[in-house]
């Protein structure tokens, strides 16, 4: 099992990273004088390097399976998008020059957001409001790219706009925190990277005003992001709900483990455990002090990564609480 998943995992990240590869070398090449010279042939040639590269990653990802209608329009609309924005002004400018390939590209994107504007109403308007805003903006754009934003926004608000208040708790569920233990490290390190943030500023003004505006755009941004890492620790506790056990290290980790693949719960437990590839580590800059066994692997799925897990570990503020319920919950189900 440990073999397919890594087979997976390789798969994935080949059909991410070898699209990128060829789209980049082809907008690369587009400027080269030779491209500039003969405009319509190379972007002829772009074109079809960015549909034959994601079709081939689109085929690659679906796992032997036949793609669909709206998948392939999908692919094809990404690939005229790339290349309407990617290309250099005197490409742009012999796309205008030729009204069939310019209609067939608008065309295919037309169609793509009107059969991505079908699902889209259907997910809204439908029974399951599971995070239906998100599932519906991916039709429109590619799922990575949508979480992505979604996390992002996550992070910015938090960072930016709460300075208090409760934690996400829903109704129903008990919350477990495990930020007291991190506040002291974290306090240090958002000091320290403070303190960075102003020496290169100060050193990189009297050198370049150019670089000194993008370490202030870079590091700047950085630091808001680990302000909102930080809080977010106190505001995404570990929960016990109706459906399992949350396990969430900030806007790292968020995991549902359900009940009934739960086979224990413990705060004994050996380090080999914790350091073997079956173990989901997410007690953060600390030893874990509770353990969850699991009677089937829980599969867990990150931007290149999808591992399955034996066993989920964490360090809590004060686990004894959290064991005794979770044991109450295992045992009353």
């Amino acid at each position: 099992m440990q073999q397919v998943a890594h087979r997976k995992q390789h798969r994935r990240l080949v059909t991410l990273v070898a699209p990128a590869t060829v789209l980049g070398l082809a907008a690369l090449a587009t400027r080269l004088p030779l491209a500039q010279r003969y405009p319509a042939l190379a972007l002829a040639l772009f074109l079809w390097l960015a549909a034959d590269s994601l079709m081939l990653a689109r085929l690659a990802d679906a796992d032997g399976k036949r793609p669909a209608a709206n998948q392939i329009v999908a692919t094809l609309a990404a690939a005229c998008a790339i290349v309407a924005i990617a290309s250099p002004p005197p490409l742009q400018a012999a796309l205008r020059t030729m009204p069939a390939a310019l209609g067939g590209m608008v065309l295919v994107l037309l169609a793509h957001v009107g059969m991505a504007t079908v699902r889209a109403r259907g997910i809204v308007l439908g029974a399951d409001r599971d995070a239906r805003w998100e599932r519906a903006a991916a039709q429109f754009l590619p799922a990575p790219l949508v979480r992505f934003a979604r996390l992002e926004l996550a992070v910015l608000h938090i960072a930016l706009l709460r300075w208090g208040g409760p934690a996400d708790v829903p109704p129903g569920a008990r919350a477990f925190a495990y930020h007291r233990h991190l506040t002291p490290m974290a306090i240090a390190l958002l000091s320290l990277s403070a303190i960075e943030v102003a020496v290169y500023h100060l050193f990189l003004g009297h050198w370049s005003r150019v670089a000194a505006l993008a370490m202030f755009m870079v590091s700047d941004l950085g630091l808001v992001y680990l302000v909102g890492l930080v809080k977010s620790f106190r505001f995404r506790p570990i929960l016990i709900d109706g459906d399992g056990v949350r396990v969430r290290a900030g806007f790292l980790i968020d995991l549902l483990v359900p009940l009934a693949q739960i086979d224990r719960v413990t705060m004994a437990f050996r380090g080999d455990e914790i350091r073997d590839s079956g173990t989901l580590n997410a007690a953060l800059l600390a030893w874990p002090n509770v353990v969850i066994y699991l009677r089937a692997p829980v599969v867990r799925t990150t931007w290149l990564r999808r591992g399955a897990y034996q066993r989920v570990a964490f360090r809590l503020d004060e686990p004894e609480p959290f064991v005794r319920l979770l044991h109450w919950r295992l045992e009353n189900p």
